[in-house]
């Protein structure tokens, strides 16, 4: 929903995440896991646990009252304020907040919906709502209001589970496939560097105990040079045509250079690309159909409506001049003009 579509906004984003963060950092022990205790500190002893209070004597046992789902959880002068009020300004929140389980936000959003309430009230005491200027906007809040949930009810109603996994398998079928392979790489800084490892690999050396040990791609290198599976449009150019070119089992018979150095280049094992999987393209899709879908009925609405556009100032525009009629084409296969008759001689 648009922040214009959110009241609580104006407290919540502006509040929330302070508020959040202080009994969350509060509740961090002095010292963290794992740290060092600092030198020549000695080290503090626990202190043995607080004797509990006694317990107090059992209330006659009672009928277990069954839960309500939605309690009030506080009142302000008289008005109450639900757990749903919570859930939903919980969605107002920044991402990292809306992740978290509602008891871990609970203390510090319900002050900001308690102060949202005492100015609402105050708000209504003076009057504020009688304003002109105050219910022109709560007149657009209602329509945008209005606007989203409608957009959110057709989505939810056009873009269903089995649509979208419909498009799915729509869109692979339209994709086309790509080959891949798997290699591996020693990079260096010189040719010459390149051409005595490519030597060495031909006797015998083992390639992913040269690169552990030649490669300046350290990353690449732990791993023997292994780059995994990558497609041609992965790597820089001098490098994808090269391995591309290389049969499985294949080595570079000279160094490639790029960019970055040179490189002796091993191929390991070529297939064609795996198609993406569901879950890889789904929010794609869903954003994709939900476009299509809200643009389809905006046309049928437009289609059926009696629309009139007027300039800035309210009065209707002018109409726009008429288009000239085209000359008419000349026919064609005009028979061409005879030649005016000469004169007769005099006799």
């Amino acid at each position: 929903m648009s922040h214009r579509l959110r009241p609580l906004r104006v407290f919540v984003l502006c509040c929330a995440a302070a508020a959040i963060a202080a009994p969350v950092s509060a509740q961090q022990p002095a010292n963290p896991p794992g740290q060092a205790q600092p030198q020549g500190q000695p080290q503090a002893q626990p202190k043995p646990p607080a004797a509990a209070p006694a317990a107090p004597a059992k209330p006659p046992a009672q009928a277990a009252q069954p839960a309500l789902k939605d309690p009030v959880v506080a009142t302000v002068n008289g008005q109450p304020i639900r757990l749903s009020e919570l859930e939903v300004a919980q969605q107002s929140l920044p991402q990292q907040y809306r992740n978290m389980p509602l008891q871990a936000v609970f203390p510090a959003l319900l002050d900001r919906i308690i102060d949202s309430k005492l100015v609402v009230q105050e708000g209504k005491k003076s009057k504020v709502t009688e304003d002109p200027a105050f219910k022109k906007r709560m007149a657009f809040v209602e329509d945008q209001v209005l606007q989203d949930f409608w957009i959110q009810r057709e989505i939810a109603r056009q873009v269903t589970a089995e649509k979208l996994q419909k498009r799915y398998e729509e869109r692979l079928k339209q994709m086309p496939s790509e080959e891949e392979v798997h290699a591996r790489h020693i990079l260096v800084s010189t040719e010459d560097e390149a051409k005595a490892l490519i030597a060495e690999i031909k006797k015998g050396a083992a390639f992913d105990k040269l690169a552990k040990e030649k490669s300046t791609d350290k990353a690449s290198g732990a791993e023997g040079g292994d780059l995994g599976w990558f497609k041609k449009s992965d790597m820089v150019k001098e490098f994808a045509d090269a391995a591309f070119n290389l049969k499985k089992d294949e080595l570079t018979e000279t160094p490639v250079k790029t960019q970055f150095g040179y490189h002796v280049i091993k191929v390991e094992d070529r297939r064609k690309a795996p198609p993406p999987a569901f879950e890889e393209m789904a929010d794609q899709l869903k954003e994709e159909m939900a476009r299509e879908a809200v643009t389809a009925q905006l046309d049928q609405l437009r289609s059926g409506a009696k629309v009139e556009k007027f300039a800035m100032d309210g009065s209707k525009p002018d109409p726009a001049p008429a288009a000239k009629p085209a000359a008419p084409a000349a026919p064609a296969n005009r028979p061409a003009t005879p030649p005016a008759a000469a004169p007769a001689p005099q006799k």
